[in-house]
């Protein structure tokens, strides 16, 4: 079912309003039998509508969010334990008529789908209090179940005509609502509040049994002491907290925190599929000014510029953080690469034309930084491959002369010939260590290097890509180092067991290559390769377009290998088996996007090596 748009939602909305507001004054005024109250029962009416009015002014506050409830519910449960549903109705429609008096400014249709929400709940829970044995007059310790079955389905209405509130008001499809709601967390912050309310009504009934009105006074003291010393620890906590996630030069973000939000906000932004990007900026020249200047005023210089970015961009609700020394960083959600390109080019002109003492010692003879920025893209694998590239595009700033913003571009931020080199003979000083121990999954590892030179070409990957492929190719299968050797070198079939030890290799792999900085865009590539196109795969169960591309590439090649050579464990395929295996497979274990060119690529060659066999 779809709400659709906005103004279909709108009409959803009203209907429920509507609907909720004529059911709960209904059952209000058939469930209330308006017999005149005896003059003490009105004393205490009143007494109780002033006690739900207080605590509703004196909420109580729960870090780490600044949640608040009310215990104005405890007191209406304790009010059905204790006298009934005549009394806890009149004292609802007393607090609500004073409560829309004081806040007249609210909309009338408001007040009214809040009392007949209060309403529903009351009855409810009233009649679940009697049809579960419950006796009115005070707290039966013999049958507390009937006061727990009283609560929750007080509770189970309360967040259903809330939430159901929330996605009738709330543009998109009804599914995407309610996934909405479930995650701003309401039924786990409303199992704290409730479970609250439970203990304190029974408070509140076992006082009033004792000594009516001071056992409602002491109560009232209790919750008001309880308002004031949570909102205490709340402002304690949130100071602490404050000064543990804040640099302390800049007063900005911190790099642990930022990379706390980071990681939040990639999971929370890539699966709604809006534009973000990270951008990392970097003071030029800025050991040239120490050096000119002196460590204080250098600090000075870093102070200045972080008051700068949060005067310059804060209105854009970017979160900002030192990232350490010099260099700074910002998660620009709700933004693509150009719109973030120009915001920053803007600045970094801006930061141009601001005189700072002592900037005439440096090269430009201004105040200027270097900017790198990365875009999310389909098959980013975490938010440190995205800081990654933030930083590979900030590197590539500083090669082209510093004081300019570059954008994220595989074809500009390749490695070298000299680095692919080391980075490969490292890779290859690694996997001479399977020599001794798999002999198999060297040589495995080898072929699939080599398939991956030759794939690579065939689908004419950027510089950047194939040099990234071939890598992950040669070390995909690192983590099997960590595999037993009886468990690798068995011959048959491996027992469920193994073959959860097996699978573990991926995450080994992933924390082998993790401890090398050189390594890290390789990660995705060996912790990934046996996901699925279709969900069914390991260690995540992704799908689809949420397995990175090279990932998704090296899968088919790593099967294909794995196929047509001889395994302990399975009979070997032929060249033909495997292609048709692919071919079946395709869509299923495999992306069919590159299947048949991988094919294609296996005859072509197949054919060529024939050819100069024949010869």
């Amino acid at each position: 079912m779809y709400l659709n748009r906005y103004p279909f939602s709108k009409h959803y909305k009203k209907l429920y309003i509507a609907v909720i507001s004529i059911l709960g004054l209904g059952l209000f005024i058939l469930e209330n039998s308006f017999y005149a109250q005896p003059l003490e029962d009105w004393v205490l009416i009143y007494m109780l509508s002033g006690a739900i009015l207080l605590l509703n002014h004196f909420l109580v506050y729960l870090p780490p969010k600044d949640n608040t409830f009310s215990m104005d519910s405890a007191i209406y449960l304790a009010c059905i334990f204790l006298y009934g549903l005549d009394l806890t109705l009149d004292v609802l429609f007393l607090n609500n008529l004073i409560y829309a008096l004081y806040k007249n400014k609210i909309v009338w249709w408001k007040h009214l789908f809040n009392f007949s929400m209060y309403s529903l709940m009351i009855i409810s829970s009233y009649y679940s209090f009697i049809v579960f044995g419950g006796e009115i007059g005070g707290v039966n310790t013999h049958n507390i179940f009937s006061h727990l079955i009283s609560l929750i389905v007080y509770l189970t209405l309360n967040i259903t005509l809330m939430s159901l509130f929330f996605i009738f008001s709330s543009p998109g499809t009804l599914f995407n609502v309610f996934k909405g709601v479930l995650k701003i967390g309401i039924l786990k912050e409303s199992f704290v509040s409730y479970s609250v309310t439970l203990l304190l009504s029974l408070v509140l009934t076992i006082l009033m049994t004792e000594e009516k009105y001071f056992g409602l006074f002491l109560f009232t003291i209790l919750v008001v002491l309880i308002s004031f010393a949570f909102s205490k620890f709340l402002y304690l906590y949130q100071d602490v907290s404050e000064k543990a996630n804040k640099d302390y030069l800049t007063g900005l973000y911190n790099h642990g925190f930022f990379k706390n939000v980071l990681d939040e906000q990639f999971s929370k932004w890539s699966k709604l599929k809006e534009p973000f990007c990270v951008a990392l900026l970097d003071l030029d020249d800025f050991k040239k000014y120490n050096d000119s200047n002196g460590h204080l005023q250098g600090d000075e210089l870093l102070k200045f510029f972080g008051e700068f970015l949060k005067t310059e961009m804060e209105s854009e609700k970017y979160v900002l953080a030192r990232y350490g020394g010099e260099e700074f960083a910002a998660f620009m959600k709700n933004t693509t690469k150009d719109e973030a390109y120009v915001v920053l080019d803007r600045l970094r002109k801006k930061v141009n034309d601001t005189y700072f003492a002592g900037v005439e010692n440096l090269p430009y003879r201004c105040l200027s930084f270097s900017c790198g920025i990365a875009e999310y893209e389909k098959g980013t694998y975490d938010a440190g491959e995205l800081i990654h590239k933030a930083d590979k595009a900030l590197y590539y700033a500083k090669a082209q002369g510093k004081n300019n913003v570059q954008v994220y571009d595989e074809k500009n931020v390749c490695f070298d010939a000299m680095q692919f080199k080391e980075e490969l003979d490292a890779i290859e000083q690694q996997l001479k260590i399977f020599l001794s121990k798999d002999v198999y999954t060297y040589r495995h590892s080898k072929r699939v290097f080599k398939y991956a030179i030759e794939f690579s070409e065939k689908l004419q990957l950027g510089e950047h890509e194939k040099q990234t492929l071939i890598l992950g190719a040669l070390v995909h299968d690192i983590g099997k180092l960590e595999v037993p050797r009886d468990i690798i070198n068995k011959e048959g079939k491996l027992e469920p067991h193994e073959w959860e030890i097996i699978k573990k290799h991926v995450t080994w792999g992933k924390e082998i290559l993790a401890a090398d900085k050189r390594f890290e865009e390789l990660i995705p590539l060996v912790e990934l390769h046996h996901e699925r196109y279709d969900g069914k795969g390991y260690p995540y169960g992704l799908k689809g377009e949420e397995i990175p591309k090279l990932a998704r590439i090296l899968c088919i090649i790593d099967s294909f290998d794995a196929m047509t050579t001889e395994r302990p464990y399975q009979r070997t395929k032929t060249f033909e088996e495997a292609i048709e295996e692919l071919r079946r497979c395709a869509g299923k274990q495999f992306d069919p996007t590159f299947v048949e060119p991988f094919i294609d690529m296996i005859k072509t060659n197949n054919l060529k090596r024939q050819r100069l066999f024949a010869n």
